[in-house]
């Protein structure tokens, strides 16, 4: 049979075979009572690794961006964001369905930035009765929508610096923040200080079956901890989960450099095809997005699938291909190859 291969999301990973021995002999509690070992370790970990007081695990990365701005805004509130953000375009609108809090969604640019004049000029002044307050700033690095670009430590300390001045605190969706850090070749504990929140994903690059982490104070951990229980997050034996969260922090995130390689080997091949437009400038990570002119963006994906590559959607004529664990390079190669052959046609 014809090798798959897919390039959807990185979130079609399986864990690695060090993964699966470590679920399979994970020792385990109950988290709902906070004595599973392995979660505890986990949250450590995960606290140590963004130099954060605490963590929480949580079962995706959409519950922890709701937890976390519940834990922060609270209702008739409002948050600023990017109107391309995943928490605005993909989490079916739960911080204004389960929080009642209001958004506000700036534009955000192709590297996924907002403007700091208009976030200065979008916190509402204080004492006005007509206003909601502005409770919470809320980026993403890297960024889905934006071809995996990477938000710079210059450009995040502009917005604290804002949100300071205003008394309003930062929350990160950091994902693929440990792919942001890879990529500009830093510490993440410097990369999120300015941040009073932060979420990560274990099962985008990173390669666990399920599960996402919340970072920040204690104090912050215990109120999203209330929030995590009220929304269904709550886990029992969830150390199965947290062993394979362990081996991926302790051994996967190094090698987010090679899915970047492959992401721009792959972008770098595609770009010379007419038919279609791509921005290598955002192009940072392990995102590659592309326009297509020769035909709808769903034939286009259809005649991929037909020649064994996977991709997503992500508008009419816009194609999106994710590099992740277990991709080569000579499926990179083979990707292309294939878009050339379609695009002949």
């Amino acid at each position: 049979m014809k090798k798959v291969i897919d390039l959807r999301s990185d979130t079609i990973t399986h864990p690695t075979p060090e993964m699966r021995e470590a679920m399979y002999r994970a020792e385990l509690g109950d988290d709902g009572w906070g004595d599973d070992p392995t979660v505890n370790r986990l949250q450590e970990l995960a606290a140590e690794r963004l130099g954060k007081e605490a963590a929480l695990l949580v079962p995706s990365g959409t519950m922890g961006n709701l937890v976390s701005i519940l834990s922060q805004a609270e209702r008739g509130t409002e948050i600023i964001l990017g109107d391309r953000s995943h928490t605005f375009t993909t989490e079916s609108g739960g911080v204004s369905a389960v929080g009642g809090i209001h958004v506000w969604a700036l534009p955000n640019d192709r590297f996924g930035r907002l403007d700091p004049a208009q976030v200065e000029a979008a916190i509402r002044p204080s004492g006005n009765v007509h206003y909601p307050r502005t409770a919470l700033i809320c980026l993403e690095n890297t960024h889905n929508r934006c071809s995996g670009a990477v938000l710079s430590p210059e450009y995040i300390s502009t917005i604290a610096a804002l949100g300071r001045r205003a008394g309003v605190p930062l929350h990160l969706d950091g994902a693929r923040v440990f792919n942001a850090a890879v990529a500009l070749e830093m510490d993440p504990v410097e990369l999120v200080r300015p941040f009073a929140s932060v979420t990560f994903c274990l099962s985008k690059g990173l390669c666990c079956p399920i599960g996402s982490l919340i970072c920040g104070s204690a104090e912050f951990i215990a109120r999203a901890r209330f929030w995590r229980q009220m929304v269904g997050g709550g886990m029992r034996q969830a150390g199965i989960i947290a062993a394979a969260g362990i081996v991926a922090l302790e051994s996967m995130i190094d090698r987010l450099a090679e899915d970047h390689e492959h992401a721009r080997m792959l972008a770098e091949g595609l770009a010379h095809l007419p038919g279609l437009t791509l921005d290598l400038e955002p192009i940072q990570t392990n995102i590659v997005i592309m326009q297509v002119q020769a035909m709808s963006g769903e034939e286009f994906a259809g005649r991929l699938e037909a020649e064994g590559i996977r991709v997503s959607r992500m508008g009419p004529n816009l194609v999106r291909m994710v590099t992740h664990y277990g991709i080569t390079r000579s499926d990179m190669q083979e990707a292309v190859r294939a878009a050339a052959r379609i695009l002949a046609e």
